[in-house]
């Protein structure tokens, strides 16, 4: 399937040499959607670079875009027109099959519904990315059981997640999404369905990962818990960039 056509801006300015490397670029990004003949723009000329190993968050109120722009980093969706790079990557250049292999190997996703398959084990979920990536057996062994011990549910490895609390389930979430040692984990309401305690339980894993594995990490939250961890706000209302705030900076 051919991707579709974009412009590419004249201009691309880069970061200052003291910032952060950007782990994503957008120049002008936008996204119209064509339901039947009607023209929907969700993103409109989005302009911004998310540095590397921080917590960066998207926020604004519900059907603002933030979801939208969310998949379009994280190579679910492509742009309709502008310049995205991730990782390093002009992902636009990219056909289908490179965009799959780009992804799982160095995009994770972390969701509000936890998205586990029901009839694998806490186990066999977070094994999951690494049977993708044809990693041999010994090596997921080892890094399955690494990540499950980090996020304290060893003792559940054996348990569906019908036998899990909405807590666990999340963690799980976690542990296959930090599996596979990922470059940027897109987050999209990852404590929606949680109560305020386990919420703040998630919200310190993330942390101490980002922390101890210099991961990149991009929400999509309307959580004000969520949001007072920010080291990078972008404000998103009607699908355009109306404000940057920088951890440091007012």
């Amino acid at each position: 399937m051919d991707r579709p056509a974009r412009e590419v801006p004249q201009e691309m300015p880069e970061p200052s040499p003291l910032a952060c490397k950007p782990v994503v670029r957008l120049r002008k990004v936008g996204k119209v959607y064509d339901d039947e003949g009607l023209r929907v723009t969700a993103i409109k000329s989005v302009t911004f670079d998310v540095p590397e190993r921080k917590f960066a968050m998207i926020v604004g109120p519900s059907g603002s875009g933030k979801t939208t722009l969310l998949n379009l980093i994280g190579c679910i969706d492509t742009p309709t027109s502008g310049y995205l790079e991730v990782c390093g990557q002009d992902v636009a250049g990219l056909n289908d099959n490179a965009i799959t292999d780009f992804r799982s190997r160095h995009i994770a996703f972390i969701f509000q519904n936890f998205n586990l398959s029901p009839v694998l084990t806490a186990y066999e979920n977070v094994e999951y990315p690494l049977l993708l990536l044809r990693v041999p057996a010994a090596e997921r062994r080892e890094q399955t059981t690494a990540v499950l011990e980090a996020v304290g549910l060893w003792a559940q490895r054996n348990h569906r997640p019908n036998q899990l609390s909405g807590g666990q389930k999340q963690r799980v979430a976690v542990a296959r999404a930090l599996v596979k040692k990922p470059t940027l984990v897109l987050a999209d309401e990852p404590t929606a369905n949680l109560d305020t305690r386990t919420g703040a339980e998630i919200i310190a894993l993330m942390r101490k990962v980002q922390e101890e594995h210099a991961a990149s990490f991009v929400f999509s939250t309307h959580d004000p818990q969520l949001i007072s961890h920010a080291e990078e706000t972008f404000a998103i209302r009607d699908g355009e960039l109306v404000d940057h705030r920088s951890e440091g900076k007012n």
